[in-house]
């Protein structure tokens, strides 16, 4: 009954910014890590950002300084903001539960991000 949906995406030019929420339901918020992945077309998913419970952060190199990842535990949000977004950007952005006492993993069903002029 876990449930996380994602929304924020849509069309922006290269250089401008996007804000994809994440609002998680059925489960203990807090104990879970979250994150953010995507999927452009014939290519793997890839981590593009994720923070712990605690509020530690990392990125992936190629949008370090760009986006940032937040979180609101009474809320039960995650945010991720992009900046200075560029074409290969563009890919569906899911969001991702780990619960990091059992391991469990839960996903979004996604949100496509287009970057183009």
């Amino acid at each position: 009954q876990v449930q996380l949906v994602e929304s924020g995406g849509g069309l922006v030019q290269p250089g401008g910014s996007l804000r994809l929420s994440c609002a998680a339901s059925g489960m203990i918020f807090s104990i879970y890590a979250m994150g953010w992945y995507r999927q452009a077309p014939g290519k793997q998913r890839e981590l593009v950002a994720a923070i712990s419970s605690g509020g530690s952060t990392n990125y992936a190199d190629s949008v370090k300084g760009r986006f940032t990842i937040s979180r609101d535990n009474a809320k039960n949000t995650v945010w991720l903001q992009m900046n200075s977004l560029k074409p290969e950007d563009t890919a569906v952005y899911y969001c991702n539960a780990n619960n990091e006492r059992n391991g469990r993993g839960y996903w979004g069903q996604g949100t496509q991000v287009t970057v183009s002029s």
